[in-house]
């Protein structure tokens, strides 16, 4: 018979548990704040899963709904940040999920490593990442910068690890030619 296996806590700090307190007492302010101070992160993170301004705006309001809404489910097991992050990421993706078609492929060499050159500027490359199909941009962003590992990605999209892996490759692959065609080498 196996044990259950018991998650250690993370031991949030003293302004996030009276911000966690006021949010499970519906208190205005407090949910103002929580929302003040990230609402910035969580906007340029469904901007760049979108990859619309407006669409943006839509799983902002609705993610922070499911915020609020499901504050007696926060477990303190990450900080109040990672944990809104993760609503952010599962709602953005929800509204651009019926366009998005992820396919597995097989036999591609995942180690191989992509020469982005010496004068990459940082208006091109995010230029070139919201050229990117929806699918290979989510990955993308989830993985290279937001620094989640390939396994919560495929848990958050609901697709294989591998399907994560082969949807990074290609997005590299693709961005590597993007950025070539603007003039980067």
């Amino acid at each position: 018979m196996t044990q259950p296996v018991k998650v250690k806590e993370y031991v949030i700090n003293d302004l996030e548990a009276a911000l966690v307190e006021g949010c499970l007492n519906n208190d205005r302010r407090a949910q103002k704040q929580v929302y003040d101070r990230y609402k910035d992160a969580m906007y340029t993170l469904c901007y760049r899963i979108t990859n619309d301004f407006e669409l943006a705006e839509d799983v902002m309001q609705e993610a922070f709904l499911g915020v609020f809404r499901g504050m007696k489910n926060f477990r303190k097991e990450s900080s109040l940040g990672a944990w809104i992050k993760t609503i952010v990421v599962r709602t953005a993706y929800k509204k651009v999920k019926k366009k998005v078609h992820f396919q597995p492929l097989e036999d591609i060499q995942m180690g191989e490593m992509i020469d982005w050159g010496n004068s990459l500027d940082a208006e091109y490359l995010e230029k070139a990442i919201q050229s990117l199909p929806t699918g290979y941009r989510s990955v993308f962003v989830l993985i290279e910068v937001e620094g989640y590992a390939h396994k919560d990605v495929a848990e958050m999209l609901g697709i294989s690890v591998g399907t994560s892996k082969s949807q990074l490759f290609y997005a590299k692959k693709q961005l590597q030619k993007k950025l070539k065609g603007m003039g980067v080498r």
